[in-house]
């Protein structure tokens, strides 16, 4: 298999005809060849070729090729030369959603976030967002949103894609049948997809508390806990966070801490606040968790409390934002340092907490040694997700961890976001790390679609 990159055009000729510069010719090895099968996504036609003498390399579909295969626009594009004389046009990079019906933001929230996608990609690859509505499974078609380059939507019906970058929003639809139906037919189809899904707190911590290399930096868990475990755990460790399984940007979390003089405390979000309680007695403390979320204490996970590194009394944790790479490596492509507001549970920044630069926090804690200690940090995020891909039954590309250092410079893990939120990139410091978070989904498409020549980056 050849792989090279041209310049795409469009010519009204009517034939089923491609038009060939002598320099992709021969980059092809297509050199004394009639004729060709022309694939894009999965449809495959077949053309005649015409040589042309024009300097670089240029390929020319007439209207008849184009017109059978909805090629939407023209431009710089890959081409793989495969078995039979088949040649690719490619990557067909599909970004999976959901949104509102608005024709100019039409992925709510995300839309910025896919914009910038489809804005970078659309340099070397075709690439759409789509929602499952938009899929035609008979046709094996999908009328997806393309970019303009003046930055608006415009639709054109194309192939499924060669690749599914997964970003659906909402756990519920997630984990719906409908689509739990879509990604196995992606499957069956042998289109790769990821991310795959959600994770689940409890299936996280199961899957590493028993892994050699990355169980250390689990703190002890227990899903769906006893109230026997709960007491045990609050005498063992004086303090533990109380969560639900899943949850995402910190709601429903409780701090509960134990003090044998003072009693028991919870601390928790109420209304856009932070509230405090205190118990005289451990009995007092369940009967309110129990009266918020059932007696079986179902869907929650207590986990060990840790003393993180704090400024100015706050703790501090760290989101890293993780990505395959197109050599498939897991790198740490941006870091940002979360401060917990005042008597909040979490460090969320809708929670009142405050973004930093890592190196501003560990400097303030470990003054000339911060560089040291976030190399062993980035060392034990690759730890952690090499030993969750190598558990994962399905394809990961992008994770986000929330990392907290003890004042031992332990590493601990709390949580493991398989769609990470970018909030982190919004910092001015950490703006390019942002734009290079992009280039990684999309290095790392290139590279599960088999549109890129190994170790090129």
């Amino acid at each position: 298999m050849s792989l090279t990159f041209c310049n795409l055009h469009f010519t009204q000729k009517p034939e089923k005809v491609v038009y060939v510069s002598n320099a992709l010719m021969k980059s092809l090895n297509l050199s004394g060849k009639k004729t060709i099968h022309l694939r894009f996504g999965r449809d495959r036609v077949p053309a005649t070729i015409k040589p042309i003498r024009k300097a670089g390399k240029h390929l020319y579909l007439a209207s008849g090729i184009r017109n059978l295969m909805n090629v939407p626009k023209r431009g710089s594009i890959y081409l793989r030369n495969l078995q039979n004389d088949e040649v690719q046009l490619g990557p067909l990079i599909g970004v999976l959603s959901d949104g509102s019906s608005s024709s100019s933001n039409p992925f709510g929230s995300r839309t910025g976030f896919i914009k910038q996608l489809l804005r970078e990609g659309s340099r070397k690859s075709y690439i759409y967002a789509f929602t499952p509505r938009d899929i035609n499974w008979q046709n094996e078609t999908v009328s997806g949103y393309f970019l303009n380059e003046s930055g608006s939507f415009f639709r054109r019906t194309v192939p499924l894609p060669d690749v599914v970058y997964n970003r659906l929003p909402s756990r519920r639809s997630d984990f719906s049948p409908a689509i739990n139906q879509l990604r196995e037919r992606f499957i069956r189809r042998k289109i790769p997809f990821f991310n795959w899904s959600f994770f689940n707190k409890s299936d996280i911590y199961k899957l590493l508390e028993n892994e050699p290399t990355a169980g250390r930096y689990i703190p002890e868990s227990i899903t769906n806990p006893t109230i026997d475990q709960m007491r045990e755990m609050l005498e063992r460790h004086q303090f533990v966070y109380y969560k639900p399984t899943a949850g995402s940007l910190g709601n429903g979390i409780y701090r509960l801490t134990y003090s044998p003089k003072r009693g028991y405390f919870a601390r928790y979000r109420k209304k856009g606040g932070n509230a405090l309680l205190r118990f005289g007695s451990f009995n007092s403390l369940m009967r309110m968790l129990q009266g918020r979320h059932g007696k079986q204490l179902r869907g929650y996970v207590v986990q060990q409390g840790i003393r993180l590194i704090e400024i100015d009394e706050c703790p501090i944790d760290f989101r890293f934002h993780m990505h395959k790479n197109g050599n498939n490596q897991w790198v740490v492509v941006g870091i940002g340092a979360k401060k917990a507001g005042r008597g909040s549970v979490t460090t969320h920044i809708k929670n009142g907490g405050s973004l930093m630069t890592p190196e501003q926090a560990l400097s303030r804690n470990f003054g000339e040694r911060a560089g040291e200690v976030l190399q062993q940090a980035k060392s034990v995020a690759i730890t952690l997700a090499q030993a969750i891909e190598s558990q994962h039954q399905h394809l990961i590309g992008e994770i986000g961890f929330d990392l907290g250092i003890d004042q031992e410079e332990h590493v601990w893990m709390f949580e493991a976001n398989a769609k990470p939120g970018r909030s982190i990139f919004r910092h001015p410091s950490l703006r390019v790390e942002g734009k290079s978070s992009v280039e990684h989904i999309l290095e790392h498409c290139l590279y599960l679609s088999k549109f890129r020549k190994k170790d090129s980056i």
